[in-house]
């Protein structure tokens, strides 16, 4: 039996002419910040006002940061696509630090395996995600996003771009009202 052509799912939400990307590690406490404003901030400026697109942004001193950069790109290639990378992201986020390294070099993980991080990320998510985690191919939908990164030279998370800029001034402690003056603008 063949499989389907591997097809992710952008991670955006809203649909108006005003762009608001974040890049973001899924477990950086900055970004995780950051990712808890989103919806608030869509609400607050308006779907048919602008359109917020995630991008991950996989960094090395998160030691499993690669594995649930995976993961969540695995889970938009799923039938319920974005909706289901957002359970994930959520997931993530929620449970942060069981999914990160003390003084990102000890603890706990330091025993935990991939396969234990995908079963745990499956358990607190509810999306099954192991099957498209192990497609191949996913590695190109990978690659895009740290391609796109660097392009647009963002080294940290979160970084803010608004209708293409990067706005190094934005913080993930910013109040969403500063963010949505910006989008705004």
């Amino acid at each position: 039996m063949s499989q389907q052509p591997l097809h992710a799912a952008p991670l955006s939400w809203g649909h108006g002419p005003r762009t608001f990307e974040i890049f973001i590690e899924p477990t950086c406490p900055f970004s995780v910040r950051a990712f808890n404003k989103l919806e608030a901030l869509l609400e607050a400026v308006g779907e048919e006002n602008m359109t917020v697109k995630i991008r991950l942004q996989s960094q090395p001193w998160h030691l499993f940061s690669g594995v649930i950069v995976r993961c969540i790109l695995a889970a938009s290639t799923l039938p319920d696509g974005k909706n289901a990378a957002h359970k994930v992201l959520r997931a993530v986020a929620d449970h942060r630090e069981e999914f990160e390294f003390t003084d990102h070099c000890s603890g706990p993980n330091m025993d935990a395996t991939p396969q234990q991080i995908i079963e745990r990320i499956e358990n607190y998510s509810g999306v099954q995600l192991a099957e498209a985690f192990a497609r191949p191919e996913l590695q190109t939908e990978i690659k895009w996003h740290c391609k796109y990164a660097r392009q647009n030279g963002i080294h940290v998370s979160p970084t803010f771009m608004v209708n293409g800029l990067v706005q190094a001034d934005l913080g993930s402690g910013d109040d969403i009202s500063v963010w949505a003056q910006r989008i705004l603008a």
